[in-house]
């Protein structure tokens, strides 16, 4: 009897032991799929304004070249940077590449894992202006490239068409809606943030000027200018479209800034020279700056809590400063040279500030869900 007893015992043995293996492997397949789930929600948020972090940082790369290049005036305050040890632009420009391969990296999973949310992006009236945001960048990153890559090169034509060609696709996307269809006139969605779509061709207009394409870079110039200009009246007379704009995204008001500054650096590569053209684009960009940092109360609402929208206020300042910094080559000065150092210092405090907040608060720069800018999309 006891035989039998612990023979029936050693049958029993292995059934529980397979019994606690498949509740153990169930579990572990249940955090899986749990971990998975929070994974592709934190994706699903991941929107393309995330790019504001490398426009941001890809402008300061082409700042810090722009500053170290030699200059004709020895009173010339750019000289202190070139004091600067030569691996700084280059980690600086390194830095910005690896960032902007991560953001790139992330939003092709985006698009191959959450199809629908990139669908209902393109149909936001501020989430497809931030669509042109990456070819920006790379443009940026381009032109701010170290010597080993010059404007001639076969490589940097090779590169600037793909990087230039998507911009041209979306402008005959944008622009057509916006005098053909109904719901996306352009007085109906215009908003800040609808300027990146003339900063694109712009930043174009500039990296085809620097490889002697005159032809095209006036083209791009043409079509990024004529659209500012319905742009800019449209957005100052304040229709529905200019209304809706979360209290959130006030920053992305400093694109007026960027715009003009953006134009006036084109410009400048077109024509040979900061002139009459780039001077007047230049002051107007100094005006709206003005008239932005007289009004913090605007901005009062989208400070109480850090997000990757703050973002925003880095580029503007940044593509000012450059302006600046080109004004003061032409303009040979003690007011012109003070006035490209404040502009860069303060968009190099600025961007350097908002790496210390990324960095401490990255938990509210995440994707949490509740992002007025990330449009609604079914999982």
């Amino acid at each position: 009897m006891l035989s039998a007893f612990m023979e029936g015992k050693e049958h029993q043995l292995p059934i529980a032991t397979t019994t606690t293996a498949t509740s153990a492997k169930a579990q572990t397949k249940g955090l899986d799929a749990v971990v998975a789930m929070k994974a592709l929600s934190k994706l699903g948020g991941f929107h393309a304004g995330y790019f504001r972090i490398s426009l941001s940082l890809c402008g300061q790369a082409l700042l810090w070249k722009t500053l170290s290049e030699p200059t004709t005036d020895s009173r010339a305050l750019r000289l202190v940077v070139r004091l600067l040890p030569s691996t700084t632009y280059v980690l600086l420009w390194s830095v910005a590449l690896a960032v902007l391969v991560a953001l790139c990296f992330l939003y092709a999973l985006r698009c191959f894992l959450r199809f629908r949310c990139v669908k209902a992006e393109f149909s936001h009236h501020v989430g497809v202006n931030y669509l042109f945001a990456p070819w920006i960048s790379w443009l940026l990153l381009l032109q701010s490239i170290p010597a080993f890559l010059h404007p001639g090169a076969a490589l940097y034509r090779v590169l600037w068409w793909v990087f230039s060609v998507p911009i041209l696709m979306l402008d005959v996307k944008i622009y057509g809606q916006w005098f053909t269809e109904g719901k996306k006139f352009l007085s109906m969605v215009a908003n800040p943030t609808s300027q990146i779509t003339v900063i694109g061709n712009l930043v174009c207009a500039r990296a085809a000027a620097r490889m002697g394409w005159e032809e095209i870079a006036t083209c791009m110039f043409s079509l990024g200018m004529a659209h500012y200009l319905v742009l800019f009246v449209t957005l100052y007379q304040r229709f529905v479209g200019c209304n809706s704009l979360p209290a959130m995204l006030r920053p992305v008001f400093f694109l007026f800034i960027a715009a003009p500054s953006m134009a006036s650096l084109a410009w400048d590569s077109i024509s040979g020279s900061f002139g009459t053209g780039s001077k007047m684009l230049f002051f107007l960009s100094l005006f709206l700056f003005a008239s932005l940092v007289s009004r913090p109360a605007l901005f009062k609402r989208s400070m109480r809590r850090f997000n990757v929208a703050w973002w925003a206020y880095s580029f503007p300042l940044t593509v000012l400063a450059l302006a600046a910094t080109e004004y003061a080559q032409e303009v040979e000065g003690g007011v012109s040279n003070a006035l490209m150092l404040g502009l860069a210092v303060l968009s190099v405090l600025v961007t350097v500030a908002l790496i210390v907040f990324t960095a401490i608060k990255a938990g509210d720069v995440l994707p949490h869900g509740n992002d007025p800018f990330a449009p609604p999309c079914s999982p």
